[in-house]
């Protein structure tokens, strides 16, 4: 499981560090507070463990999971998308089921469903938009 956490997050380190030299600005959609938000993805690698919003990427989520932002423009401490990356894996013999919110991730995490680790290599810069 250590192995392929590491394999994931060098795999995503070695992505941003590639991706200033071919950025192309698209769009994409993010869970916030049970809802789908938008966001413009401007790719911008930070530094590792520097990000500040809370961003959690289910990486063996149910089908339809998109990432799930922690906070959004108008929300509480939102820093224009400077994600701080947890990875949420469902455990062992758990069905996994959609996650569409940080309080969902927290609920699963308490019922022993999920576990969430920190992924400090993974940060980046993405803002939010509202659909």
């Amino acid at each position: 499981m250590r192995a392929i956490l590491a394999t994931l997050v060098i795999a995503a380190t070695a992505l941003l560090v590639a991706l200033p030299v071919t950025a192309t600005t698209g769009k994409g959609q993010l869970f916030h507070d049970g809802s789908v938000v938008g966001t413009v993805v401007t790719p911008s690698p930070i530094a590792a463990g520097a990000g500040t919003d809370p961003f959690y990427n289910v990486t063996n989520g149910a089908a339809g999971q998109l990432g799930i932002a922690g906070v959004a423009p108008g929300d509480g401490p939102y820093h224009g998308g400077s994600w701080q990356v947890y990875l949420v894996d469902f455990n062992a013999g758990v069905t996994p089921y959609l996650l569409t919110s940080d309080e969902a991730v927290f609920a699963a995490e308490d019922a022993g469903d999920v576990t969430v680790t920190r992924a400090g290599a993974a940060d980046f810069r993405c803002p939010v938009v509202r659909p």
